[in-house]
């Protein structure tokens, strides 16, 4: 039996689509996403039950369902239409960040550039902070394709077709020898496993943030997880929750970009790259967006 929530959302003037695609498309195999030329579909875990989520963008709306297999839960359509705007990045201030730093003589480029930049934000926190540690210091081509094998590994597929993302429960079940075979190095299969460990006893609350009134404290305590660093955390930070001001200064590509912006003759060291993003808060993750934006249409 499955059972099908639907919701549709009216989107800004200025929403772009080209980033909440690619970010979606990241794996050309599309066994768990597929992407068109207006929207996607996902599979993901929904309470513990397989579902796919489909989000299509015309005439300025979104139109947004959730196919679950079983029953849907009280209170689905609310929450799915409130995982929609989260991940399409609608909850991100973007305009007025916009408005203070239009002018900027080097964001001010950026922003002219790319005009409505938001993040395209994953469907649960766990996802965002797994796909964090699985990146950490290796190219996108090779995280994406750990990604892939750690899908397959849980195998748990929607009567439609489409793989689900594993949630912390289905990762502990795999265990530190399947995260392997999967192509994590061993302190990255032991970080998952202990970020996995800490979500179901409840010391890493991940859903419980969502609502941003403990983003100080959160940080703090997703630093205090061996193996989860500063780049770690402000990137899961921003990929689960849309947090726009999370330091993404140690990020190659933002370093890269910001010497392309400055006209730099060699790529800034984190600590000047640090400095600089320093100078824009509450806003540093969006500036290292715009950055990743300047030069790359890739999605990080």
């Amino acid at each position: 039996m499955t059972e099908m929530a639907e919701t549709t959302i009216d989107l800004p003037g200025n929403f772009r689509i080209a980033e909440v695609l690619a970010f979606h498309g990241r794996d050309r195999d599309q066994i768990a996403e597929i992407v068109t030329a207006d929207g996607f579909r996902k599979g993901l875990l929904w309470e513990g039950a397989p579902a796919c989520l489909s989000v299509r963008i015309a005439d300025g709306r979104a139109a947004c369902g959730l196919e679950i297999d079983g029953p849907a839960p009280g209170g689905t359509e609310e929450r799915l239409a409130t995982l929609a705007r989260r991940m399409l990045g609608l909850s991100q201030p973007v305009d007025r960040f916009e408005e203070d730093y239009r002018d900027h003589p080097d964001v001010g480029r950026m922003i002219a550039q790319n005009p409505g930049l938001r993040l395209p934000v994953a469907a649960s926190p766990f996802e965002a902070l797994s796909w964090a540690i699985t990146g950490q210091q290796i190219s996108v081509a090779a995280a994406v394709s750990i990604r892939r094998k750690l899908i397959l590994a849980a195998g748990i597929r929607h009567s439609g077709g489409l793989l689900c993302y594993p949630d912390a429960r289905t990762v502990l079940g795999l265990g530190e020898d399947r995260l392997r075979q999967a192509g994590f190095s061993r302190s990255k299969a032991g970080t998952l496993l202990e970020v996995g460990r800490r979500q179901l006893s409840g010391e890493l609350p991940l859903a419980a943030w969502l609502d941003g009134a403990e983003e100080e404290g959160a940080a703090d305590r997703l630093l205090a997880t061996p193996g989860v660093g500063p780049w770690t955390v402000s990137y899961a930070c921003l990929r689960g929750y849309g947090w726009l001001d999370g330091s993404l200064h140690g990020d190659v590509a933002v370093r890269r970009s910001l010497q392309a912006l400055l006209g730099l003759v060699e790529k800034p060291d984190a600590r000047t790259t640090e400095r600089w993003l320093a100078g824009f808060r509450p806003w540093r993750a969006l500036v290292g967006a715009h950055l990743w934006a300047f030069r790359s249409a890739q999605a990080y």
